[in-house]
């Protein structure tokens, strides 16, 4: 057996599970990591300007291709607190992260030693598995445990905290006889799937709802081969979008309070049975569940078993990864069709098609001040099927779930549960560097672009491009909306007149200068005409400039994007468009 730093056990562990890229900040109480990733190599690093920009680099990482697992590293103390955010976004849309914390000596643990906070007990709510590992001869085996942890199951997220004496002291240790654990997970039964399948054929109006389970098992393609089969429309959830593309007949749209479609919501509201595969019944996708449930039949599929009756009891439950239960589901309903068993879905689906043709939106204004439909109309145009948007939260992100046109798995990126403000710009960074081949377009409002606005100079420093479109209003948009219900405007503007930049006007940050002062490029608009064309000019300068390129459009400063507090009661403040 070699003998090694247990650091370098665990960075070899890491390799051989497949980590070849970390994001991180290094510092004192993790430099034997560091050490060990020079000594070692083969592990490429990104250096982050914020460790909670780390750990957001890192779920983007891994929201980009089936199999990845993004890795960040922080040092002692403040840098694990930092992580939390990232790890609680990562916990809440089942993705896993490692994120690896330098820690004090195990004897100063308790002494309130510099830096040295218990991330153990902060990081557990929000982890499938928060360990500090305090004896160095269980390196290995923690490390071994983590990734099992990470892939089994519900998918999520660990941190492993490293006291700084333990990452040095030496172990036995031999890398070629380490293996990694096979993950473990729930299969559906073929029982099971013939009463699913009984079930569904005994409705007149179904849907399928598909969630970010169907992702998170690369089971995409069997989604659409199973719709097709059973002939149901399908409504996709934030996490599920591109599942199924948006062009696609049996796409019906996506319903809920905030990120919806007309035609997704009335079409809910016409059906009489659901079956939801890998979702979760969240709260903006479902609104009142009175509303949500009444007169309708469910089916839940999900790889956790004691998710299914968490929401509401279904009247069938099957825990079962989403790979494995499509698989069956359609093996039994090729079987039911080859016996002239499965019901006629044409009229209902002709039905679903004729709402998503005319039940739609306005989005082609030509006022000025800018409209923000407008961007999306361009964005539309300018940005082809392969593109990739990641967002977060606000009126910028739900205005893109209702406009833009998503056509593949893992090409919208959104921390759709915790939606933290400042996740987009490094996330998508993270995307960029998982796979730089396709087109990576981030979307935020001003608030959001202000949060971590700092990792803009990774992008450059790293040469990792992307667009980022910028939509300014000077404005809290989301909350600001939703303070109309207490009849307030209070504490969300961002106006203000800067003095440095009075072309500005009432629209405050100079983005621009911010943007070019950490090395990036910039445009900035305020004419519809001119949205194309500063999208054209975008795409020039990413393969120009191998950068990060930011197109702000100022626009109006008071817009209302169509929700409500219910799936019936969307408000609509803007023309929609009954054809």
């Amino acid at each position: 057996m070699a003998r090694m730093r247990a650091i370098e056990a665990a960075v070899l562990i890491l390799k051989k599970e497949g980590v070849d890229t970390a994001f991180g900040v290094p510092g004192a109480a993790i430099n034997p990591m560091y050490a060990a990733l020079k000594k070692i190599g083969g592990i490429d690093h990104v250096l982050a300007r914020h460790v909670e920009g780390a750990s957001h680099m890192a779920e983007g990482y891994t929201r980009t291709a089936p199999g990845n697992i993004g890795l960040c590293i922080g040092t002692s103390g403040p840098a694990g607190t930092d992580m939390i955010t990232g790890l609680y976004s990562a916990s809440a849309d089942s993705i896993p992260i490692l994120c690896i914390t330098g820690q004090a000596p195990v004897a100063k643990l308790h002494k309130e030693d510099f830096q040295a906070v218990d991330i153990e007990a902060i990081a557990k709510p929000v982890t499938k598995m928060a360990v500090t590992i305090r004896e160095a001869g269980q390196m290995p085996g923690t490390f071994q445990k983590a990734f099992y942890e990470m892939r089994s199951g519900r998918p999520g997220p660990v941190l492993l905290d490293l006291p700084i004496d333990v990452q040095m002291t030496e172990i036995e240790f031999d890398i070629d006889l380490y293996e990694p654990i096979t993950p473990a997970k729930t299969s559906a039964t073929k029982a099971q799937a013939q009463k699913a399948l009984a079930m569904l054929n005994e409705a007149e109006k179904p849907v399928l709802v598909a969630g970010g389970g169907i992702i998170n098992a690369n089971a995409s393609e069997l989604l659409r081969e199973f719709a097709e089969l059973v002939n149901v429309p399908v409504i996709q959830t934030l996490r599920g979008w591109g599942t199924l593309s948006d062009e696609h007949p049996l796409m019906t749209g996506r319903m809920g309070c905030q990120a919806n479609h007309r035609y997704g919501n009335a079409t809910y509201l016409e059906s009489d049975f659901v079956f939801g595969i890998g979702n979760r019944w969240a709260n903006r996708h479902t609104g009142d569940l009175n509303t949500y449930t009444e007169g309708r039949k469910f089916i839940h599929v999900d790889i956790e078993p004691t998710q299914i009756g968490r929401v509401f009891s279904p009247d069938l439950g099957i825990a079962s990864d989403a790979h494995d239960a499509l698989s069956v589901f359609i093996e039994v309903a090729q079987e039911m069709k080859a016996n002239g068993d499965l019901k006629d879905r044409s009229e209902w689906v002709a039905s679903c098609a004729e709402r998503k043709r005319t039940m739609l939106r306005r989005e082609d204004f030509d006022c000025t001040p800018v409209k923000p439909q407008r961007i999306y109309h361009e964005m539309n145009k300018a940005f082809g099927p392969e593109t990739r948007y990641v967002s977060t939260i606000g009126l910028a992100q739900i205005a893109a779930n209702q406009f833009l046109h998503v056509h593949q798995p893992r090409h919208w990126i959104n921390a759709c549960q915790a939606g933290p403000l400042g996740w987009t710009m490094p996330a998508a960074l993270g995307v960029v560097k998982a796979d730089p081949s396709k087109p990576v377009v981030a979307i935020s409002g001003d608030y959001d672009f202000q949060f971590l606005v700092e990792e803009l100079a990774v992008g450059a420093q790293f040469n990792l491009p992307y667009i980022h479109v910028l939509i300014n209003n000077a404005y809290l948009g989301l909350i600001r909306q939703a303070q109309r219900a207490f009849d307030i405007d209070y504490c969300v503007q961002l106006s203000f007149e800067n003095q440095n930049a009075p072309e500005l006007k009432e629209y405050g940050v100079d983005h621009k200068r911010v943007v070019e002062g950490l090395g990036c490029k910039a445009i900035r608009v305020d004419q519809p005409q001119d949205i194309g064309p500063a999208l054209a000019q975008a795409k020039e300068w990413l393969q120009k400039y191998k950068v990060p390129v930011v197109v702000e459009v100022l626009t109006e400063r008071v817009t209302n994007i169509a929700m409500g507090p219910d799936i019936d009661k969307v408000m609509e403040f803007e023309d929609t468009v009954d054809l």
